[in-house]
């Protein structure tokens, strides 16, 4: 099909789905190069190996899948038309992304109860990369939320329908990308300590 053909309306949609693909590409890139920049950095002779990853990271995985399939449920509950049900699966999904931001908070918390700074004279070029990897991923679950909140606030004006789904489509796409970001980062972190 050409990009050109179409309604006015079918060619909107196809310009915002592909700017949040393009979009996607480059948060990708970002953090192929920051994963990347972890691979090489583990030759450094200061590169902690004793480090092990918080429980808290195990669980914030568990509750950012568990919002992917929400996210999942309310969009299938607005196709057949269960606005009460999708309402519960949107605010669902919202608490478990808050869910999981508290985690990851208590996840720093929990490495630097165990000696692990980020910062300063005491830290390591380990837990330093760790830090930037996960608050790289948080800031953009933070623009994930506004895009939960937004799909929310359209949700509730009864935006969404049938037919209708364009703007629940590209929340639920950036929020399922966000998880499979997430899980990417944390076997990424489980696996290459």
């Amino acid at each position: 099909m050409d990009l050109t053909e179409g309604t006015r309306d079918q060619k909107i949609q196809r310009s915002k789905k592909m700017m949040l693909w393009f979009g996607i590409a480059s948060m990708v890139m970002m953090f192929a190069g920051l994963t990347s920049a972890y691979v090489v950095s583990k030759n450094r002779p200061d590169w902690g190996t004793d480090f092990q990853l918080p429980e808290s990271l195990y669980w914030s995985t568990f509750v950012i899948i568990v919002s992917s399939l929400t996210f999942f449920l309310a969009k299938k509950s607005i196709l057949a038309n269960k606005r009460t049900n999708a309402s519960a699966f949107l605010i669902a999904t919202l608490l478990l992304g808050i869910a999981f931001m508290v985690l990851q908070f208590e996840s720093f918390s929990e490495i630097i109860k165990a000696g692990y700074y980020f910062t300063g004279s005491e830290s390591n070029i380990t837990t330093s990369f760790i830090y930037i990897v996960v608050l790289a991923h948080l800031a953009h679950l933070v623009a994930g939320l506004i895009v939960l909140l937004v799909v929310i606030y359209n949700h509730f004006k009864q935006r969404y329908r049938p037919g209708q789904m364009l703007g629940i489509e590209l929340g639920a796409t950036f929020w399922h990308f966000l998880d499979i970001l997430w899980v990417y980062l944390f076997l990424f972190l489980f696996f290459f300590r």
